[in-house]
């Protein structure tokens, strides 16, 4: 009888060994490596915290949530099957107002490229960020940036090679859409991911 004993509570200490505090969806944290290297662009110029139009926002202080980002994709599991076509063609990210924070709809279409260019290691992209018409030009120009930079980290946390990509910055300067009303801003407010 005690040896059952014995044999239970090591299992009970070996399966508590194993446990970990970390969700399965948590993330590293992502740092800002803009120009300034510090803080984020305010929509005054200074170095406020750029947050998302929700007012709250979990994230690390640079605009980017971090605990439950983009759950990651495991590489070496099912290489063999292709990405959903249909995501692959989806090829903006999103943004909400003065935000460059990866929204939750953008998670299905980043997990679709990040494996199309995992399964393609000589497949490279350029990630163009884009602003709405609203700021300056130097302000949009540093947002678009920040978007760009926001949507290769979370595809390189996604296993994709910094080397198979570009992050650049448009700003207000290529609209997808010419409306000056919150629909054409909000279609404006992206990452465009462009296939070389």
């Amino acid at each position: 009888m005690k040896t059952k004993q014995y044999l239970l509570i090591a299992c009970i200490i070996g399966l508590s060994a194993c446990a970990s505090k970390v969700r399965l969806d948590d993330l590293p944290s992502v740092t800002d490596r803009t120009a300034t290297g510090q803080g984020t662009v305010g929509a005054n110029g200074t170095g406020n915290s750029v947050g998302n139009a929700t007012g709250s926002d979990p994230s690390n202080g640079l605009g980017i949530k971090t605990p439950g980002l983009i759950p990651t994709v495991d590489v070496n599991n099912d290489t063999k099957t292709q990405p959903d076509a249909g995501m692959l063609a989806k090829r903006s990210i999103y943004f909400d107002y003065d935000s460059f924070s990866i929204r939750d709809d953008a998670k299905p279409v980043l997990q679709a490229h990040a494996k199309n260019l995992n399964n393609n290691r000589n497949t490279k992209i350029s990630l163009e960020g884009n602003t709405d018409e609203r700021g300056g030009a130097e302000y949009n120009l540093a947002l678009g940036q920040k978007r760009a930079n926001a949507v290769q980290e979370a595809l390189q946390l996604m296993g994709v090679q910094i080397a198979q990509m570009e992050a650049v910055s448009f700003g207000k300067e290529k609209p997808k859409s010419t409306g000056s009303d919150e629909a054409g801003y909000a279609e404006n407010r992206r990452t465009d991911i462009q296939y070389k």
